[in-house]
């Protein structure tokens, strides 16, 4: 979906430009904001917990990452209208994306082309399915139309513009788990070819009872606190959340003054269309997008120092991506982790709260580790980093996201 409040059309830039990141911002079940966040990755202290909103008498059956706020108090958080922000997806999507908003001190009117580009898989589905169980039990009368209206991925993007004033160029992505890192990647695009001169990039998604069934039927929800790259493991925890990121370029911190934290160096997307549901055993897209960053930031596999995995905690994943990060790192391979771990798998809003997590790693010093990790992948070996690192720089930071139908999605961050 694209949303064009008024015209955003400047003349293309043909030569590269650096993208900055500027500010963040994040919610997810192991803390609203930056500086909880923070916290809870250096505590490594998870989100996993019973639900309190999820109708569904499945959900009851495994943790879920949930952030522990209703609607009504995310509304209050946010300091917008229930009337106006329905979903839930959007009332995640507004507490994060004002954070980051606020931070990079992004104004109406201040003469700055802005945008937002927006990821998302479950738009307004909790809407939705309020409204047919309303409906279903009453043909008549029954279901709020409205609630029916915001159902559309798009409705958190166009809503979320306005509150934060980016309403020069608006737009969803909507690719599965990779569906945020594509929104990182969408706006490096159109910085550098001048669409606009400043982006909101991130994601959001909400769990439902459409999630927690959906992925259910495939098998794959762990009755324990999912165990990325371990032996053991036995499935993913879901969760919820949001997170965005500012991206400018040198010409805009010249106006906004902003103060860079890092640079979006490298990204890479590619469709391996290998499965519906399934990567394939060597890796062979999760290869792609993580060479291809690689060569678009102009980096040496041994020039990484962390990666963040996509790391699910199924099997099929983890097998799957250890063995392309095997292929790529050989024996240089780098510190890496899965902070699913803490937040659990939140879907399209995955990778901008990966994206965010690593730009914090670098503002803070910061590498996070995996406290479930016991033993590794016998075919590969990798172990990740099984405590938190603090007063640790790094200089380049990998963050994977990989989508169903084999949407994979590679982002580089470097410290500037």
């Amino acid at each position: 979906m694209l949303f064009f409040p008024k015209a955003a059309i400047t003349k293309r830039n043909k030569m590269a430009k650096k993208i900055y990141v500027t500010a963040a911002g994040i919610i997810s079940s192991i803390g609203i904001g930056c500086d909880q966040t923070v916290k809870s990755l250096v505590e490594m202290k998870g989100g996993q917990t019973e639900t309190r909103f999820v109708d569904s008498k499945l959900a009851r059956n495994f943790p879920l990452c949930e952030v522990p706020f209703s609607n009504d108090e995310l509304a209050q958080i946010a300091g917008v209208s229930r009337n106006e922000f329905k979903t839930r997806c959007s009332l995640l999507a507004a507490v994060a994306a004002k954070e980051a908003a606020v931070n990079a001190k992004i104004r109406k009117n201040d003469g700055i082309l802005t945008g937002l580009v927006c990821g998302t898989t479950v738009g307004g589905m909790d809407r939705s399915e309020l409204f047919y169980r309303e409906f279903s039990n009453d043909l008549q009368n029954g279901g709020d139309i409205n609630d029916v209206i915001c159902h559309d991925c798009g409705d958190t993007a166009q809503k979320v513009s306005v509150l934060i004033n980016a309403t020069d160029f608006v737009t969803t992505i909507s690719t599965a788990c990779s569906s945020s890192a594509n929104s990182f990647i969408t706006a490096a695009r159109l910085l550098q070819h001048g669409e606009v001169e400043r982006v909101v990039a991130g994601g959001s998604d909400a769990l439902t009872y459409f999630t927690v069934n959906g992925f259910n039927s495939l098998r794959i929800h762990d009755t324990q606190p999912c165990r990325p790259l371990d032996a053991s493991r036995k499935g993913l925890n879901l969760g919820e959340g949001a997170a965005f990121a500012v991206l400018e370029t040198e010409e805009t911190i010249k106006k906004t003054g902003n103060i860079p934290i890092c640079e979006l160096a490298g990204w890479s997307n590619c469709a391996e269309a290998y499965h519906q549901t399934a990567s394939s055993p060597e890796g062979n897209g999760a290869y792609a997008a993580m060479t291809g960053a690689l060569k678009k930031a102009g980096l040496n596999p041994e020039d990484v120092d962390y990666i963040n995995l996509h790391g699910t905690g199924t099997d099929n994943n983890d097998a799957s991506e250890s063995a392309a990060v095997v292929r790529v790192f050989k024996e240089k391979m780098p510190m890496l982790s899965s902070t699913k771990t803490l937040t659990g798998h939140t879907l399209g809003a995955s990778g901008g709260i990966e994206a965010v997590i690593s730009i914090l790693s670098i503002k803070e010093n910061m590498v996070p580790g995996d406290k479930m990790f016991r033993t590794p992948i016998e075919v590969t070996g990798i172990k990740p980093l099984p405590s938190t690192l603090t007063d640790n720089p790094v200089k380049h930071i990998m963050s994977n996201s990989f989508g169903f139908g084999g949407n994979n999605s590679c982002l580089i961050f470097t410290r500037c």
